[in-house]
């Protein structure tokens, strides 16, 4: 009698989130070249071919390497090529010459990524739990870096004078522009914020512990593009009122005039993205602007970015895994907000917190320790996950953080106002 196939599901749930995300990855660089994925925009980015080498290393490493009996490195040269920023881990190639290893190729990678998928798959209904939970977190990691792959892409591709298109534009469904904003009172007193200890997270998102919240109010929806526009004709970047003593020296000094990737063209304003260059559409969520940006427009508004607490508060009783997420590869973008606050997918958004350890947080033994409690200086924190956000990634206590000039990621603004 013929047997039939048991779906990986029904086996492991690890095993099929771990071949899902392995597979979304080789997706997003199926329309590269090999110089394409080689190629480093700047030193914030690293090359696609990077990205995909190094989520392969983290599981080799600590996985394979340290959990699989007489297993044998794939190849002697790659942890030095592929370790990011593990220094327990020795030594390794600087960051901004990532764009300079020509070889080995795309091909070589992919086979290598192949191999490594062989050898945790195989290996996996006998690993202890330690090893299972790293191949948990090995998921995680691939997920933040499959974002960052997508966001390096579009900076890389928007460096090209002929500004190619990856993927064809998906077709547009009319909407409404959004009507004014409006606010959402928020919690009062002491709140309880962190990862509450069930299911993955990573260490900085804990340990929960209480908060205090005077009254206040989110707005029911991110900036908009067209709000955005109404910003910069009011001279927003021409003001320094409104803007932070080093977010104005940034203005000056870059000669920032419009969010990244936008260019005014017959009179109106253009982005760029995965599906080349095209109109803006003012009803979408504004994007790629720095956190130096989003507070000076918060104070040409009238009012604020909220704190990291109040948040969270606020978002608490929304589904994570809903609205405008990646599910697939091709031209994610933000879209306009439909049917009620959004305060997951689109877009990450900035607050005025900066990201610092909460109280009790212990970063964990070893390598795998240096993963975030080392950069906990000089960054801020933004939550809720954008359009290039894996589905299924994020969490209402999920810390994403970056330094304040930093915009090639899908980054917006949500206001607050104190009550």
């Amino acid at each position: 009698m013929r047997m039939r196939a048991v779906p990986d599901a029904a086996r492991s749930p690890l095993i099929a989130q771990f071949r899902a995300v392995r597979a979304l990855s080789v997706a997003l660089v199926a329309p590269l070249s090999d110089a394409d994925a080689t190629a480093q925009s700047m030193e914030d980015a690293s090359p696609a071919k990077w990205h995909l080498a190094h989520t392969s290393w983290f599981l080799e490493t600590f996985v394979l390497r340290d959990f699989v009996a007489g297993y044998t490195l794939y190849d002697d040269r790659f942890p030095f090529l592929f370790n990011s920023y593990y220094e327990a881990e020795g030594k390794r190639h600087a960051r901004a010459r990532r764009g300079l290893v020509t070889r080995p190729s795309l091909d070589e990678i992919l086979a290598y990524r192949a191999h490594v998928d062989a050898a945790v798959a195989a290996a996996l209904p006998d690993l202890p739990q330690a090893a299972q939970d790293l191949v948990t977190l090995g998921c995680q990691h691939e997920q933040q870096h499959q974002e960052l792959l997508v966001t390096d892409i579009v900076h890389l591709m928007a460096q090209n004078p002929v500004e190619p298109a990856l993927w064809a534009p998906p077709r547009k469904v009319p909407v409404e522009m959004p009507g004014r904003l409006g606010w959402i009172e928020g919690t009062s007193g002491i709140v309880e914020i962190g990862h509450d200890g069930g299911g993955f997270a990573f260490d900085a998102e804990g340990p929960r512990h209480p908060a205090l919240l005077t009254p206040h109010a989110l707005a029911d929806r991110t900036v908009t593009n067209g709000e955005w526009a109404a910003f910069i004709a009011d001279g927003g970047y021409a003001e320094p009122r409104h803007w932070l003593s080093d977010g104005w020296a940034w203005v000056q000094r870059e000669r920032i005039t419009a969010p990244l990737y936008w260019e005014r063209a017959d009179g109106g304003w253009t982005r760029f993205g995965l599906d080349g260059r095209r109109a803006i559409d003012p009803a979408a969520p504004v994007t790629h602007v720095s956190f130096y940006e989003a507070d000076a427009y918060a104070s040409w508004a009238g009012a604020r970015l909220p704190t990291e607490a109040e948040w969270e508060a606020a978002a608490a009783p929304y589904d994570p895994a809903g609205g405008n997420q990646m599910d697939a590869a091709g031209p994610v973008e933000p879209r306009p907000a439909t049917g009620g606050p959004a305060f997951f997918g689109d877009v990450w958004e900035w607050t005025g917190s900066a990201f610092r350890p909460y109280p009790g947080f212990r970063a964990v033994e070893g390598a795998v320790g240096e993963y975030n409690g080392k950069f906990m200086s000089g960054q801020c924190v933004l939550r809720g996950g954008s359009c290039a956000t894996p589905r299924g990634h994020v969490r209402a206590s999920y810390r994403n953080f970056f330094y304040p000039h930093q915009r090639w990621q899908f980054t917006g603004v949500r206001l607050a106002k104190d009550l």
